[in-house]
C-alpha cells in the first residue's frame, strides 16, 4: 500500500518500545502502535514521548501506523 492511500491523523507519543516501535493515542482518543516511515529513518529524525505528530493509518488495519511527519513545538 502507498503512502498516499493512508488517513494522516495526528496525535501524541506516549511511549516507546523495543524495536522502534511507538505508542501513539491519536486525537480522537483512539490508541495506535506505530514506527517511523523511511525518511524518518534515513535523515535520523528522533521521536521522544510527547512529540507531536502525523500517523498515516491503513484503512484495513487501524491499530497499526507509520509515523510521517514531526510537528515543531
Amino acid at each position: 500500500m502507498a503512502k498516499d492511500d493512508l488517513a494522516s491523523v495526528d496525535g501524541k507519543v506516549t511511549n516507546m518500545t523495543g524495536g522502534g516501535t511507538y505508542q501513539i493515542i491519536l486525537d480522537n482518543g483512539f490508541p495506535v502502535s506505530a514506527k517511523l516511515c523511511g525518511k524518518m529513518r534515513r535523515f535520523h529524525i528522533k521521536v521522544v514521548v510527547g512529540d507531536r505528530v502525523t500517523v498515516g493509518v491503513s484503512p484495513y488495519d487501524t491499530g497499526h501506523g507509520l509515523i510521517l511527519h514531526r510537528h515543531r513545538t
